[in-house]
């Protein structure tokens, strides 16, 4: 497995990273034994970069990969994120908190259900518009300097965020969605990541599985899938959004890939310093991502597939309304 840096501060990863989100919550229903062993043939294969965060489940992602990744704990990086708060009376519902006191608490409640005695990464999910950066990112330093964390991260920060933040400690990695169909960070995140040194870990990017091509119908999308809900799945954007997939697929059919391993190749082609991290449950499909790695992208096939999916290509926003707003900032 090749490796790759985030950031300046020696936190090396696989090229290829596991989101372990949709095991717990969000993706239709849970399949504790089948996402175990994804996890587990994911370390096989040589992945040593994980993803969870306190509010997938909320809590069940980090219990179930703290405890199926507790015997090669050694092998492997763990990132997880605090920050968002979920009501259980209301699971639509969103809170945002950067507390100091918060980050401190949140990182003990993660820490236990880890199972571990120092987060590898630990992120701030969103940023809270009501606490400084400078405020939340010293709680965080905090932990480091504690030995309960050993390296920061941002999620979803806009480029001025990201600045403020690293002037009070060296951010190593930023998360943000990008993929062919969400391009966003290009419109400065990624210039500021590379300026800094900061390393870029992209989520969803394979569109939140709808550029695998495996999508078709609206009704492919099990009753509570958050899909269902997003603008970019409903209506008209469904189906312009599969006009777009048909060109990712007949590229893919001339070059002897699939339409996923086409998609995450060209995000791997976007700089050494990126480590997309698709999410899978499914064992078969760990295999179909990583299969990406074989195929490196020349400049002109970069460019073809710039040309097919060019920014702001794709119909509708990438979250309801009601979330646009807890991102960039």
């Amino acid at each position: 497995m090749l490796t790759r840096t985030l950031g300046t501060q020696g936190l090396s990863v696989s090229a290829l990273g596991l989101g372990c989100m949709g095991m717990s919550d969000f993706y239709g229903h849970r399949d504790d034994a089948e996402s175990t062993a994804t996890i587990l043939q994911a370390v096989d294969r040589g992945i040593t970069f994980f993803d969870t965060a306190d509010m997938y489940g909320p809590h069940l992602n980090e219990i179930l990969v703290g405890k199926t990744l507790a015997p090669v704990r050694n092998r492997v990086v763990i990132a997880t994120k605090f920050g968002i708060l979920r009501d259980p009376s209301n699971p639509s519902a969103r809170g945002i908190c950067g507390r100091p006191d918060y980050v401190r608490s949140a990182c003990e409640a993660s820490l236990k259900r880890l199972g571990v005695e120092a987060i590898d990464l630990y992120y701030q999910h969103r940023v809270d518009p009501d606490v400084p950066i400078e405020d939340t990112v010293g709680a965080m330093a905090n932990l480091v300097q504690a030995g309960k964390v050993r390296f920061l991260g941002l999620s979803e920060v806009s480029p001025a965020t990201l600045r403020r933040a690293h002037a009070v400690h060296p951010i190593s990695a930023v998360q943000s969605e990008y993929s062919l169909w969400t391009r966003d960070p290009e419109e400065g995140l990624l210039q500021a990541c590379r300026e800094l040194g900061v390393g870029f870990v992209p989520y969803s990017p394979l569109g939140r599985g709808f550029l695998t091509g495996q999508i078709r119908t609206f009704e492919d999308f099990e009753p509570g899938d958050y899909r269902r809900n997003s603008p970019r799945f409903q209506g008209e954007n469904f189906q312009k959004n599969l006009d777009l997939v048909a060109r990712l697929q007949d590229m893919a059919a001339a070059r002897g890939c699939t339409p996923a391993q086409l998609a995450l190749a060209w995000v791997l082609g976007q700089g050494g310093d990126v480590v997309p991290i698709p999410g899978t449950k499914r064992r078969d499909r760990l295999d179909e991502n990583l299969g990406a790695l074989d195929h490196v992208l020349c400049p002109g096939e970069l460019q073809e597939l710039n040309g097919l999916f060019p920014p702001g290509a794709a119909a509708g926003t990438r979250y309801p309304e009601a979330a646009m707003h807890l991102v960039g900032r």
